[in-house]
């Protein structure tokens, strides 16, 4: 792609993303989310592969859909109410319609089917701005909508979320599914954290991002797109698997590593709300997918390279390290001392 194409897609973005999150007026941020789609659907089809084109196909339908539900729930909140504010959305139809968009665009169970089949089709890249970034806008409109959310809801679909993310990943052999799954299941955590508290639920994401940003920049250095291929990965850079698999484990919330920091405040708050079926739910719901990640940890150390066939020449090539991938690794494995801290200033 031509490099003046490519900066204006990636600017136009980002200033969708950001044009979102600094407007309360409802027609604004659905301009914002159109233009982010917009801007989204030429870096999908890039590779001009068919599954690429099919990609970018479902997710242009799913992102206007959403979108088309939100201008219709926005404009009837408006004929109700007389306010376009996003903050004064109080009709529990229009508040229900709107929710339902917003989780159907962040891919969460019962509306999931479509997120796994479009990291599949993308390349490691967009399926890593698609799991990271694109999640800003629809979580900054629950944000501005949080004093007028509906907390039922919010925790069905949590529940939901982490049972079908944990339990959809334990037969997928493709790691963009994988991860797809793993979206999906810490979405479900993200939701719950969002009825507590929004502090929470900011640092949530940001140990997300950090954890599959780490995740995606590992899987496109080494090339590996199934787990057959994860087991050729030492050959390439010892160190690089070591912070992989360590990554791993902190996705599943294996203490002491960051993964376990949100889980753990989550789990607490739930519980002092008296949710305590709640919490055991999302705590079994969380041991599929924990048994996913251990899984391909395991396939990963199964051989011992070079002397497998598959990698007999392989382990000659040397992988060059991705840009900030050991800044990302570290807080992805090592931020737990610091939750007093972080808990305090996100």
């Amino acid at each position: 792609m031509n490099p003046l194409i490519w900066s204006m897609l990636i600017t136009s973005l980002a200033t969708s993303t950001i044009i979102i999150m600094s407007s309360h007026h409802w027609l604004l941020a659905w301009l914002g989310l159109e233009l982010n789609t917009l801007s989204i659907l030429p870096i999908i089809m890039k590779s001009h592969h068919p599954r690429a084109t099919e990609a970018t196909t479902k997710y242009f339908l799913i992102q206007t859909t959403a979108a088309a539900m939100i201008l219709f729930a926005s404009t009837t909140n408006a004929w109700q109410t007389g306010q376009w504010a996003i903050t004064h959305t109080t009709t529990p139809i229009t508040t229900a319609i709107l929710i339902t968009a917003i989780l159907l665009k962040l891919g969460l169970a019962p509306l999931h089917s479509w997120y796994p089949e479009v990291l599949q089709g993308s390349t490691m890249h967009t399926a890593m701005i698609i799991s990271t970034w694109q999640k800003i806008a629809p979580l900054t409109m629950l944000y501005l909508m949080s004093n007028h959310l509906q907390t039922n809801l919010l925790l069905t679909v949590a529940a939901l979320s982490t049972w079908l993310g944990g339990w959809g990943g334990l037969n997928q052999t493709q790691t963009r599914k994988v991860m797809a799954f793993s979206s999906i299941a810490h979405m479900g955590w993200l939701m719950a954290a969002l009825t507590t508290s929004l502090h929470l639920t900011t640092l949530t994401m940001i140990t997300y991002m950090i954890m599959t940003t780490t995740m995606f920049l590992s899987l496109n250095a080494t090339k590996s797109k199934t787990l057959l291929d994860t087991g050729t990965t030492w050959s390439h850079s010892p160190a690089m698997l070591t912070l992989t698999l360590i990554t791993l484990m902190s996705l599943g919330g294996l203490p002491p590593l960051t993964g376990f920091m949100p889980k753990w405040l989550i789990l607490k708050d739930l519980t002092l709300a008296n949710l305590i079926p709640l919490s055991t739910l999302l705590i079994l719901a969380s041991l599929p997918s924990l048994y996913f990640y251990i899984r391909l940890t395991y396939l990963t150390t199964l051989t011992t390279p070079p002397t497998t066939t598959n990698i007999e020449h392989k382990w000659r090539f040397t992988t060059t390290s991705p840009l900030g991938f050991t800044v990302t690794a570290t807080a992805a494995t090592t931020m737990l001392p610091f939750t007093p801290l972080l808990c305090n200033t996100t």
